[in-house]
């Protein structure tokens, strides 16, 4: 092809470009952009014309300016590197990058040396997913090199164990080089050998969650809420305290500064799982508000592809994306400057599909190599001005297993986590509660329907309450307010700065539920008896309600002497 029939650049639109012509080109194909190589997406092919969405800034791309096809979609590059690192959004290491990013046409990459132990002997024959051999470096994790998807056969070679660099192959599988890294195309979901239903609930230390509003592994939910709610500390709380093997935290369009606080609590927290740094079984994304749109579009497929790719060795992963409201003002932006007929608020027609593709991804399964695990997705919404009913939170609504509403005025009355039990699902609780009956709790069911009623009718009386005054009441529903405070502040509160009550055991959360349904059941039982509520309200309640704050994290024992020690003084009533 002569200098005349090579593709060029013919227009230049923000990150969208036309470029011609460009032939045997296909959907989803990276294009390398200018002279610096800069990365940019086939969306649209119009015979030899293409456009472009480029995944870094276009400032100095020109008309006229070269492009060549690379051959292959968006990739990520998986390997033993990711665990403790920062990357961008499209998984290229920020460790060593200058302040200010400059376009690399992707030629960023870690590197580094991994302890390499085969774990079978050459001659054996394996199938798709079989670990080949373990890899062990600074992280607490066992890394483990599997076969790739639909490759087996006998083992033709094997590396010797010791250190090996990061880039070297280690195995030869009927031919084929398995390398310690691996490419995977992130928008396309990894194979597995079958899904199955969830079961299990994921722990995350926080009771409000834990107790009322559960999420099983491989499920998926969404915190929604206003400027000021506490979203980043909660989604912190549960990076930090959740029952996962790997943790992935993709900051997706988050204010610079933000994203540094995050990094920093990362980087000093203690894992308290194993003692060591919690970085060193995180994976952190930053794709900050002044990096290039359609890289925050890339970065929450980024990290979904990430935690499948640990699932694939057997683990349980959590993505945390914060915030997918910046990645669907992403959407539309770039739907606004490619032309397509806007929806509700602008966004694009195709945003319930996207936001479907990208929850549907969680899930837990059985691996190509046999074993269980899992990807559980815990998406935050951003809605503006708090307005739950806009269309990123309406349609996450849809395909998410359970929504933490954030609430301002609990947020504003210093109740954190301010997840308010008015507007807030889950649609894991009977699952979870057939789980906990099979593992020694049956109660768990009937304990959850009790505090959610409680809170319910008690929010009910509150506005009665309010219309004609709390003692214009029976004494019934005087006792029902009482529950509501005491189950708000003994149980659902929680301090994340605090050394006991930041985490909470689920033997802990029972316990103090139990407690605070005791003590309810006996002043109910007083007012029947003929004790005034008044009398029942001037009792001091204060050794339940600083149960949770004074006692260990699984501090059991200390919540029932308190509890004890609360019907003792009711029962002391004439």
């Amino acid at each position: 092809m002569d200098a005349q029939l090579s593709p060029r650049i013919v227009r230049v639109n923000g990150p969208l470009l036309e470029v011609e012509p460009l032939t045997d080109v296909a959907m989803s194909e990276l294009v390398a952009l200018g002279a610096q190589g800069i990365t940019g997406e086939v969306v649209s092919i119009r015979g030899s014309a293409v456009t472009v969405q480029a995944y870094e800034h276009t400032g100095g791309l020109a008309a006229g300016d070269p492009a060549a096809a690379l051959g292959h979609p968006l990739s990520a590059r998986l390997g033993p590197h990711l665990l403790g690192g920062v990357f961008d959004g499209l998984l290229r290491p920020l460790s060593g990058a200058p302040t200010w990013l400059v376009p690399d046409g992707g030629r960023r990459e870690a590197a580094g040396t991994w302890r390499w132990q085969p774990s079978v002997v050459e001659g054996a024959t394996v199938t798709e997913g079989a670990t080949l051999g373990t890899l062990r470096g600074p992280a607490s994790l066992e890394l483990r090199v599997l076969v790739p998807p639909a490759v087996r056969g006998r083992v033709d070679w094997l590396a010797p164990p010791g250190e090996h660099d990061s880039r070297d192959h280690v195995a030869s599988v009927s031919g084929l080089r398995v390398f310690m890294t691996t490419e995977w195309p992130v928008r396309h979901a990894r194979p597995v050998r079958e899904r199955l239903a969830a079961g299990e609930p994921l722990l995350t230390g926080q009771r409000v969650l834990d107790a009322v509003y559960p999420l099983a592994r491989g499920s998926s939910a969404a915190v929604p809420g206003g400027f000021g709610t506490g979203k980043t500390m909660l989604l912190q709380q549960v990076a930090k305290w959740c029952a996962a093997d790997v943790i992935v935290y993709v900051g997706c369009g988050e204010r610079g500064n933000e994203m540094a606080d995050v990094l920093e609590e990362f980087g000093s927290l203690s894992d308290p799982r194993t003692g060591r740094r919690l970085a060193e079984r995180s994976v952190v994304i930053a794709n900050t508000s002044n990096m290039p749109m359609m890289a925050r579009e890339a970065s929450i497929y980024t990290g979904v592809t990430v935690a499948e790719y640990f699932r694939d060795m057997g683990y349980d992963a959590v993505v945390i994306a914060d915030s997918t409201s910046r990645w669907a003002e992403a959407l539309r932006e770039f739907a606004s400057r490619s032309g397509a007929l806007p929806a509700e608020e602008g966004y694009p027609a195709s945003l319930p599909s996207a936001l479907a593709a990208f929850y549907e991804r969680a899930g837990r399964v059985t691996t190509l190599g046999g074993e269980t695990a899992s990807v559980t997705i815990i998406g935050a919404v951003s809605p503006p001005g708090g307005d739950v009913t806009e269309p990123v939170t309406a349609q996450t609504e849809r395909f998410v297993r359970g929504v933490w509403t954030l609430d301002r005025d609990l947020a504003y009355a210093r109740h954190y986590p301010a997840v308010a039990w008015a507007g807030s699902f889950t649609r894991d609780a009977d699952t979870i509660a057939r789980w906990y009956a099979r593992h020694g709790d049956p109660e768990w069911g009937h304990r959850r329907a009790r505090v959610t009623s409680l809170l319910a009718e008690a929010d009910r009386l509150g506005d009665l309450a309010a219309l004609v005054g709390t003692g214009s009441l029976p004494g019934h529903e005087r006792v029902v307010l009482l529950g509501g405070r005491l189950v708000r502040e003994a149980v659902l509160q929680q301090s994340a700065l605090s050394a006991n009550d930041a985490h909470c055991t689920a033997a802990k959360t029972a316990s103090l539920v139990d407690a605070v349904l005791a003590v309810v059941d006996e002043c109910d039982q007083l007012v029947g008896r003929g004790v005034t509520a008044s009398e029942i309200e001037e009792v001091d309640f204060s050794p339940l309600l600083r149960a949770a704050d004074e006692t260990p994290p699984d501090g059991v024992d200390g919540v029932l002497a308190r509890r004890q020690q609360v019907l003792e003084r009711l029962r002391s009533l004439p």
